[in-house]
């Protein structure tokens, strides 16, 4: 096979008389592939930069590298925020270097200009030399970027300026946002700083693991283990639920399952004070929402994936995880633990346990799940042999199960009607 020819033959194979779901190796390791994604998927799709409580106050910032840009998110004096190229319009140099914090004005280091947090070039050594009318028509602000939009705190940009709207493009994934942003009365927030770290994988790889049910119970047995032989870690709740394609490569999985759960999931370890605590977070949830809401908030994990590369995964706690391909077998992945602003001290603390201990870098599952997808990197080094991999698990069935694969095939099917129906 010629992998300077990727658009010779498709990248899925779908047959279903057979009901099989074959996706072409070459995808993985392609640089052409690589290079088709970036052109038709991330400089076409809403991208997730922050959260509204990373930038809560007027003169707070955050910096971000996204989609290969280095961009600059902030919250100016009038409460309005904006996203800036961190790059100086003078010669390019970046206007901020820091990767947080509070300034009424960013300076760049090069030569001296100040621009304000609403972008206005604001002042500018030996500006006697320019003529009056310099920035008459705006040209030495710093650039913002195209598209910039929110929802329910979840901020977002894109770098096609004739992108559909947000709320469009996000569509039925809304659903499951509000079900976790619900779950808090004064809003959620990022708890802690960011995690990065790099995978040697390609990152679809990473969309397909992280709303896959089928892998849990035999790649994560040592975490399953673990609560099986921790007194009092599990609850008798068996794993069941299903799986959502939520239309523009937008995916779910929802289930049950038997750990505990700050939001109002009790188990023994947590003792009588932690049932009392649980108990009085759920009346909350059960006076605003009713019983049926209530009990999905409180009671159902979700694993959801935002296309191309945004992840909320509320399970034992909550993360936010997104992922940009730095080369066809490279990634690097940052995430975030969120949780509501209001929570006890003592619902707060396991949230944190739950999330360093099985969602973090070095948690039981992050390292198992790096390691499946670099063995699977690897593995592709027989594509010309093995050319296909098979993501047909559920096909056929009327109700798909949350460890069927119905979620991959969502992914897949959106992103080869974006990277090969307008690849030149």
């Amino acid at each position: 096979m010629n992998l300077a020819e990727p658009k010779a033959a498709p990248a899925v194979r779908i047959d279903p008389a057979k009901q099989t779901f074959k996706v072409a190796r070459r995808s993985f390791v392609d640089p052409q592939v690589f290079a088709d994604e970036y052109r038709t998927i991330f400089d076409k799709c809403w991208l997730y930069i922050g959260h509204a409580s990373e930038i809560e106050k007027p003169g707070a910032f955050v910096t971000r590298t996204i989609a290969r840009r280095g961009l600059l998110l902030t919250r100016d004096a009038k409460n309005e925020v904006h996203a800036f190229f961190n790059a100086c319009p003078h010669r390019g140099a970046q206007v901020c270097r820091e990767r947080a914090g509070n300034a009424k004005s960013f300076q760049c280091f090069y030569h001296g200009w100040v621009f304000g947090a609403d972008g206005a070039l604001k002042s500018q050594p030996g500006k006697e030399c320019y003529p009056d009318d310099f920035n008459a028509d705006g040209s030495a602000n710093l650039v913002p970027v195209p598209r910039l939009d929110q929802y329910r705190g979840f901020w977002f940009v894109c770098f096609d300026r004739g992108v559909q709207s947000l709320g469009d493009y996000l569509g039925n994934a809304k659903e499951w946002i509000d079900i976790v942003v619900d779950q808090s009365e004064a809003g959620m927030a990022l708890v802690g700083g960011t995690q990065e770290y790099q995978i040697r994988a390609n990152w679809k790889l990473l969309t397909e693991n992280s709303i896959d049910g089928y892998h849990a119970i035999n790649t994560h047995a040592t975490y399953v283990d673990y609560l099986k032989n921790s007194n009092g870690s599990m609850s008798p709740v068996p794993f069941e639920g299903e799986g959502y394609d939520l239309g523009n490569g937008h995916a779910v999985i929802e289930y049950r399952a038997p750990w505990g759960r700050p939001v109002a999931q009790w188990i023994p370890l947590w003792g009588e004070d932690g049932k009392q605590e649980l108990d009085r977070v759920y009346q909350r949830l059960h006076t605003r929402f009713g019983k049926e809401r209530a009990d999905r908030i409180a009671f159902s994990n979700r694993n959801l994936f935002i296309f191309p590369n945004l992840v909320i995964n509320d399970i034992m706690a909550i993360t936010v995880r997104t992922y940009f391909p730095t080369a066809p077998d490279a990634m690097q992945v940052y995430g975030w633990a969120l949780a509501p602003q209001e929570e006890s001290a003592w619902a707060r603390k396991y949230r944190l346990s739950n999330f360093l201990e099985f969602l973090g870098p070095g948690g039981f599952a992050t390292p198992d799940d790096v390691e499946a997808l670099e063995q699977c990197q690897r593995g592709f080094a027989n594509l010309l042999e093995a050319p296909w991999s098979d993501i047909s698990k559920g096909m056929g069935r009327e109700r798909v199960g949350y460890d069927d694969e119905l979620q991959m095939r969502a992914f897949w099917t959106h992103w080869q009607s974006r990277v090969q129906a307008t690849a030149s």
